[in-house]
């Protein structure tokens, strides 16, 4: 099984990656982690990313889509795809990997959520400077500004900055726009509000995974 979580900054995509992989048993491959993974490992496909990320250039679709797919090592596999495909190329170049190996996409969910409640998500969102969890000023606040898993200094990410989160949500609809519409002409696309409380969008998500289940 292959599933795909697409969703702009704020929607609640890491939160939800989370309770998908852990009730379904899905590999969360996040794109970001499986970068840092192959540079670190000084694989063949990290030397080559590392080249541009060192450059300051983008690293090719091509090689993103490599990268990814080299991580389906088995047909019996349940994958969770989050960030990625990130638009028109990374998606068709996947389906044509994954259509030479016999292999198929199963889902396809967006968290659709307004840009307004996006942008108050995120500037609002807080990230501990050491193991990474994240809180919110309004919802999960960190008491005297401090980590309660590791004591660490929670902050404001450059990237959560009111500017800064506005152009990310511009850029996220103007290069997701064309490969929403190549999922949208099949049924393994589905829209799920991500404007909800996380339980709630948790439910959705499970009934419509549950039907893809049972139909296969």
């Amino acid at each position: 099984m292959i599933a795909i979580l697409l969703g702009a900054p704020g929607s609640g995509k890491g939160t939800q990656a989370k309770f998908l992989s852990s009730k379904y048993g899905l590999t969360h491959l996040a794109t970001g982690d499986i970068f840092r993974n192959e540079i670190a490992e000084k694989t063949p496909l990290g030397i080559k990313a590392q080249s541009y990320v060192k450059a300051g250039k983008l690293v090719p679709d091509d090689l993103v889509t490599e990268m990814v797919a080299a991580r389906f090592n088995s047909k019996e596999g349940r994958y969770l795809l989050d960030g990625f495909p990130r638009n028109l190329t990374q998606a068709q170049s996947l389906s044509s990997i994954l259509a030479h190996e016999n292999l198929s996409i199963d889902l396809v969910v967006l968290l659709k959520i307004s840009q307004e409640l996006a942008l108050e998500r995120i500037v609002s969102r807080r990230v501990c400077s050491q193991c990474g969890e994240v809180y919110n000023i309004q919802t999960k606040p960190a008491p005297g500004g401090k980590c309660l898993s590791c004591g660490g200094e929670v902050i404001l990410r450059e990237d959560d900055s009111e500017t800064t989160a506005r152009k990310r949500l511009m850029v996220f609809e103007d290069i997701t726009r064309p490969m929403i519409a190549y999922y949208q002409s099949e049924s393994i696309f589905k829209e799920v509000d991500a404007g909800r409380k996380p339980e709630e969008v948790s439910v959705a998500l499970s009934m419509f995974v549950d039907s893809i289940f049972a139909k296969s």
